[in-house]
């Protein structure tokens, strides 16, 4: 395991190469948020969950505005809360996103275009396991999440494939995929 660790030399040298903010995309329970956080660290820049900054800038919880309004009004803030974050002479930044966001295809081509776009994969095993630790998944609610979670990453899969950088999150630290994801963006730059 120590030979996949970089060097806080590599760490430097590719923060250094890197022009534009990491974009995190994939399932509810890959561990975006958690790997996005140490990612942010390592590469010195700030870090970002959309989510939260779509429940600070409506006022009201996710899970609420799901309920209230429905899928489709959040996905309008979120593709709009997406767009300052990582639009046109935005700061750089790792920002993870909802496990939907990438599938509305404006906002997916935002990412694409201003973004490190880095698809976080998961087994549906490892998947079910992370999302069962919180009840706070609106899409979730209504019937088996086994099922709910290999339905949608099946639906998603092919648009979560059109991000360049695609790692795996196994069982393994967030730290040991946040330095894979590390050695994936330096790959691609």
């Amino acid at each position: 395991m120590e030979h996949d660790i970089l060097s806080p030399a590599d760490i430097q040298r590719i923060a250094a190469r890197l022009d534009r903010s990491v974009v995190l995309v994939g399932m509810m329970g890959v561990g975006k948020t958690t790997v996005g956080r140490k990612l942010a660290g390592m590469l010195g820049l700030p870090f970002v969950d959309a989510d939260e900054e779509i429940e600070r800038a409506a006022h009201m919880a996710i899970a609420e505005i799901f309920a209230q309004y429905g899928e489709a009004h959040f996905r309008d803030g979120e593709r709009r809360v997406i767009a300052r974050l990582v639009g046109q002479g935005s700061a750089r930044k790792v920002l993870a996103t909802g496990g939907g966001a990438f599938v509305d295809p404006d906002t997916r081509k935002l990412i694409l275009n201003h973004a490190a776009t880095v698809w976080i994969d998961s087994d549906l095993d490892t998947l079910v396991e992370r999302v069962s630790r919180k009840d706070n998944r609106p899409l979730l609610r209504n019937g088996n999440p086994r099922e709910i979670l290999a339905r949608l990453h099946a639906e998603r899969a092919p648009l979560y494939a059109e991000a360049p950088i695609h790692v795996i999150s196994a069982h393994q630290p967030h730290l040991a995929t946040a330095h894979t994801i590390l050695r994936a963006i330096d790959a691609w730059l």
